[in-house]
């Protein structure tokens, strides 16, 4: 366990480093010394990514990833930790390690006009790849200013 942890701060702490820093006054943040609490361990995080295409929702321990060779998604028992800064999830996806770390921070998906709340950072099959997040409580915004839960 104490691994996964280690590997999700690192993944955090590489995925802050690309963005914009940390939305301030969120529960958690890295000046607070709890737990990132800003999402809820019930709650559904989605998460999309490019270059390659990725994607998906986790919700407590069941994720779903999903890639155009995969459009479905293939469900993956995860494991939640909550650090200072941002959340993980940690499980195994076609005997490989795969870690998801999601924190706060303005997010463009470069392919869309739409503005995301949470960077994602994965790391499935050795490989590293950036992305965005958002939950239904905050979700991504378009150029109108509307929100929006589901692209």
């Amino acid at each position: 366990m104490h691994r996964f942890a280690s590997i999700a701060a690192a993944l955090a702490a590489l995925a802050i480093s690309g963005c914009s820093s940390p939305t301030e006054g969120i529960p958690g943040d890295a000046a607070d010394d709890a737990p990132f609490a800003a999402i809820g361990a019930n709650e559904t995080v989605r998460f999309t990514g490019t270059e390659p295409f990725w994607g998906g929702q986790v919700v407590g321990t069941a994720l779903t990833y999903s890639t155009p060779e995969d459009p479905d998604g293939t469900d993956i028992v995860v494991t939640r930790f909550a650090g200072r800064g941002g959340l993980s999830w940690s499980g195994t996806y076609d005997g490989a390690r795969f870690v998801l770390a999601v924190t706060p921070g303005e997010c463009s998906d470069g392919m869309s006009d739409r503005t995301y709340p949470f960077v994602a950072t994965l790391e499935v099959k050795g490989e590293q790849r950036s992305g965005c997040a958002w939950t239904e409580t905050r979700s991504f915004t378009t150029p109108d200013g509307a929100d929006s839960p589901v692209p």
